[in-house]
């Protein structure tokens, strides 16, 4: 179907093989950390610099999606990346603006939290669930238990209302499913989720 793709095994995929595909997982995982930076420095980096905390965040958005601008006009591919982000939005941009977008959008670490951990935590585990050939409706069952026990942490720690860990936890999954051509998951499964929470927040204290 047009604006679709098929899905690929990602370490044939992987530039760099196995070797890249384990680099790509990690630097995945690593961005659960992002949150944790963002609560607990980005004011006082921020007031270093001089600027507010949501310029800050903005400018790093910007200067990575510029960085991705010239990657694309030459066609670059780095260790790790799919051989067919030398032409298109790498995921790795499409993380940085949708990670970019939560912080500037919901900046709460009632909402923050569990948004970023379930790219970084859900997205790779569906991807290694499928490399093992587990049949669809096993990958969504899995995920999305996986992906309610992040948003009820938020909920137990941050506060996050209850009924919008239940109901984001499969949103999650579902964003993550469709396969866009040039639009990756690492956008949809965030920006899908954020914009119901954006939708929803006015609501929390109603519903709570």
């Amino acid at each position: 179907m047009d604006g679709q793709v098929e899905l690929t095994n990602p370490v044939e995929t992987s530039i760099g093989g196995m070797r890249g595909h384990v680099l790509r997982r990690g630097i995945h995982l690593s961005m659960s950390f992002l949150p944790f930076i963002y609560f607990a420095y980005g004011e006082d980096v921020a007031n270093a610099v001089g600027v507010s905390l949501d310029r800050l965040v903005a400018s790093i958005v910007l200067v990575a999606l510029a960085g991705e601008g010239l990657r694309l006009r030459f066609g670059w591919t780095v260790f790790g990346q799919r051989d067919y982000e030398a032409h298109q939005i790498s995921a790795l941009a499409w993380g940085a603006f949708g990670v970019g977008m939560v912080f500037l959008l919901a900046p709460t670490e009632a909402y923050a939290w569990p948004l970023i951990l379930s790219l970084s935590l859900g997205d790779p585990l569906m991807g290694e669930l499928r490399r093992k050939d587990l049949e669809a409706r096993q990958v969504m069952i899995a995920s999305t238990f996986a992906l309610l026990l992040v948003w009820l942490c938020a909920w137990y720690l941050f506060g996050t209302p209850l009924w919008m860990a239940v109901l984001l936890a499969p949103v999650c999954m579902i964003a993550e499913w469709p396969r866009l051509r040039y639009i990756d998951d690492n956008a949809t499964m965030v920006l899908i989720p954020l914009a119901l929470v954006i939708i929803l927040e006015p609501f929390a204290g109603v519903m709570s």
